[in-house]
């Protein structure tokens, strides 16, 4: 016979002994069979409980968080393409193309980036036989992100110029929706976007490399296309190239060179080609120090069989995040190269280069924001805490707010360095617009890179503890962001950079940044809603000029201070004038308007507080160095 328990029933700890189950059925949610042979008759039912996996483990899951069309659900970016790029253009050209891959990201791309967090990649010494063959193995899924990156025309949208100087603003607003999904793939991207347009500035001086090399770096077949690395850093290494590299080049008859090197940090060691510094070894046996004994050299990393040109791989290095990217040191021994600059003027070849690797990075720093605030939005229509969803909360949705204000200025600033940019890649840039970009790209890297550390970081807390939980793919996001204030320049170094671009042009630079500011404000001068802004703005803009006029001793410690002052100032500026040319948008003006609440020029702050005078120099010193356990340093 059968009986039936409720699920409500408590179970008897001797069922095990006294009863054997026959079968378990589930019948409804409010009601659950048990069902138990004949020869348990003399069992009452008030014995039993349904022992499923899921009556003990409870019947609530949380909803996981999706992301609609990655396009489509950005504002600030549709709104600032809208702007900027001929109606025409945009309609039959750009959003078509961005709307289908901004669906694609969120369908196909995040599954394939999270595969290659899982799947990572790895170093084949030796063969069977022990012999050293170094080969690097990565996972399918990054292997077919080369093929999309293809496809898609993220490197060859910007060379192509089909709608000419808006080329660049089309190609970087793919990176942009690229990036944060793409399993870092993003990396070679940058350093192949930089490799396209130094072989593109070559052209005239080493025809044969554009013929070699251009093809292959702006195609969009699979088959054809080629990513490039960017070894420039060894054991000295870091920023300072100019003492740090010790790799040698030894000219041969046939006008080649052989390299000998260690390089000590190389991503994208699966690339195809790379870019390296090297100082040529003279007649004399002696190389030349510093930048002036720097050649930039052109290296195709396989031979024709595929086997390593006179490389070897050391180790893959062992990394916070970014362990998706294939990053090595790598012991150049005898490897062929040709050299492609002046003899000494190597670090000047690869400027442009750097130009482009910092914008990206500054790309990658509003993806993960982007990305990270879209994620938590969503998570709180979700997600319900003490009987409503979070979004129900003003305080949670404040939180998310205040986050969504960072991720449009940087956006804005970032698209705006792309917009030079575009202009500078066919000849039409003003002297201005290129002193402008000038600026603007390490100040858009450093600052974006310090708001992506602190927005990914708050916007993980929003999701609780499943933020901390590595099956969901947050947590990456966020040691994946750790590398953007280090890679191409540390905060310190590119502060220091901005000093170098204010005195290289006599301050010329700090003029025109200036005067594009009240420009871009005279837009939003009879706007009600927001004067208020756009007069904080204007004035800060002029404290910040006059600091650099009559502080001019301090710059150096203030450096920091300074770029921060510049960033904020300009993309308040930005703010308002997208907030007014974009249609008054409630948004666009409310966004404007908290971000210039903010404190603008946190240089002039912190000059009132005395924070860069000698006094303060010498408290800093030995508020750190206090009890230092080797005082024979000091």
């Amino acid at each position: 016979m059968q009986r039936f328990c409720s699920r409500n029933n408590l179970l008897l700890a001797n069922l095990g002994t006294r009863g054997i189950l026959r079968n378990v059925t589930a019948a409804t949610s409010s009601e659950t069979y048990l069902k138990i042979s004949d020869n348990q008759k003399n069992v009452e039912p008030e014995s039993y409980v349904v022992p499923f996996a899921k009556a003990r483990i409870g019947n609530f899951f949380q909803e996981k968080p999706s992301l609609g069309n990655h396009y489509r659900e950005d504002h600030a970016l549709q709104s600032y393409l809208k702007r900027h790029i001929p109606s025409d253009i945009f309609t039959s050209k750009v959003e078509p193309d961005l709307h289908k891959f901004g669906q694609r990201v969120t369908s196909e791309i995040v599954d394939l980036g999270q595969q290659c967090d899982t799947e990572l990649p790895y170093v084949e010494h030796f063969d069977p036989w022990g012999q050293r063959i170094d080969r690097l193995v990565t996972c399918p899924a990054w292997n077919k992100l080369h093929d999309i990156s293809a496809e898609e025309g993220i490197i060859s949208i910007a060379y192509n110029r089909e709608i000419k100087e808006y080329s660049r603003l089309h190609q970087m607003a793919k990176v942009y929706l690229f990036a944060s999904f793409s399993g870092l793939y993003s990396c070679p991207i940058a350093m192949t976007d930089g490799a396209a347009k130094i072989v593109e500035n070559l052209t005239t001086e080493y025809p044969w490399l554009k013929e070699r090399a251009f093809g292959h770096l702006t195609s969009r077949q699979p088959g054809q296309f080629w990513t490039s690395g960017q070894w420039m850093t060894e054991r000295k290494g870091g920023s300072d190239v100019a003492n740090g590299t010790e790799t040698i080049a030894i000219p041969q008859d046939d006008g080649s060179f052989r390299l000998h090197g260690y390089k000590w940090f190389s991503s994208a060691t699966d690339a195809d080609i790379t870019f390296t510094l090297a100082r040529v070894v003279g007649k004399d046996g002696q190389t030349t120090k510093g930048t002036r004994g720097l050649s930039l050299f052109y290296v195709e990393v396989h031979n024709v069989d595929g086997s390593l040109n006179n490389i070897q791989i050391q180790k893959l290095k062992n990394k916070l995040g970014t362990k998706q990217v294939p990053t090595a040191e790598l012991l150049l021994d005898g490897t062929v190269a040709h050299k492609v600059s002046d003899e000494g003027r190597g670090v000047a070849s690869i400027s442009s280069m750097l130009t482009l690797s910092r914008i990206h990075n500054a790309l990658a720093s509003a993806s993960s924001m982007r990305r990270m605030v879209n994620t938590a939005r969503d998570y709180s229509t979700r997600r319900s805490a003490f009987g409503n969803v979070l979004k129900s909360y003003p305080l949670h949705i404040q939180t998310l707010a205040r986050l969504e204000v960072e991720v449009r200025g940087a956006l804005l600033l970032t698209l705006e360095a792309a917009r030079l940019l575009g202009r500078e890649d066919v000849g039409i840039a003003t002297e201005h617009e290129q002193m402008l970009l000038r600026l603007l790209t390490p100040l858009a890297k450093l600052y974006t890179a310090k708001q992506a550390m602190s927005v990914v970081s708050e916007g993980l807390e929003s999701f609780g503890g499943q933020g901390y939980i590595e099956d969901t793919g947050l947590p990456g996001l966020l040691r994946d962001s750790q590398v953007l204030p280090i890679w191409e320049g540390t905060t310190n170094v590119l502060s220091l950079d901005v000093l170098r671009a204010l005195m290289k042009t006599n301050g010329g630079v700090l003029k025109v940044w200036h005067d594009n500011i009240i420009y871009r404000i005279e837009s939003a001068g009879q706007h009600q809603e927001l004067s208020h802004a756009a007069e904080k703005v204007t004035k800060c803009a002029s404290s910040v000029v006059d600091f650099a006029k009559t502080h001019s001793d301090v710059l150096d410690n203030a450096a920091r201070d300074f770029a921060y002052s510049l960033s904020r100032t300009f993309i308040g500026a930005l703010l308002v004038q997208h907030a007014v040319e974009a249609g008054s948008d409630p948004t666009d003006i409310y966004a404007a308007q908290r971000w210039c609440e903010k404190d603008l020029t946190p240089v002039i702050t912190n000059q009132n507080r005395r924070h860069f005078s000698s006094e303060s120099t010498d408290l800093d010193f030995q508020l750190l160095f206090k009890n230092y356990h080797d005082r024979s340093r000091l």
